[in-house]
This record gives structure tokens, sequence and C-alpha cells, in this order.
């Protein structure tokens, strides 16, 4: 589940291989609109590896369409753990 608040998309409920194609769709729809600058993964209560290729579509799209990329909030420690075992860690750069 995805809602907009402001300029923040936030995640609810799993990213997984089941769900990253109708997310990814989710998040266009706003992203077309503009202004999304952040995505809060606070909500997110699983993820495999397909969490990491949405959330680097997330990142192309934003650029794609003129955007300045999107920054991640709440993200989680098995999320971090996928990044740096895939090598994508610094090109999602996840806050400290």
């Amino acid at each position: 589940m995805m809602a907009l608040e402001g300029d923040c998309l936030s995640v609810t409920g799993p990213v997984t291989l089941a769900n990253v194609v109708e997310l990814l769709e989710s998040a266009r729809v706003h992203m077309d609109r503009g202004g999304v600058t952040c995505v809060d993964l606070g909500g997110v209560t699983r993820v495999d590896s397909s969490a990491l290729a949405l959330l680097l579509a997330w990142c192309r799209l934003s650029i794609k369409i003129g955007g300045p990329g999107v920054r991640f909030h709440n993200v989680s420690k098995e999320l971090v753990a996928l990044a740096r075992l895939y090598g994508v860690e610094s090109i999602l750069a996840f806050p400290a």
C-alpha cells in the first residue's frame, strides 16, 4: 500500500516479488505528477531482493522526469543488509 503525504510517499506492508510491479506503477502515478522527493519505508513489513530493484527504479524514474531523485527514510536493517550484499548501498544513499 502507498500514500502520498506532501512530497513523501509512504509505503506499508510487504515489498516483495509478489507486489513490486504494483508498487512501481503506483509510485509512477505520483511521480509523474511531480514533487515526490522522498519515500518513507517505515511501514514496510517484509522485503526481498526485488525491493532493491524497486528502489533503484524509483530513483531512475524521478531523475528521468526531471526530479532530483528520491531520498529513502526509515530503511530497515534487512534492506540495508541486502543493499550491502548486492553492492548498491552507495547508489541508494540510505541515511546513516
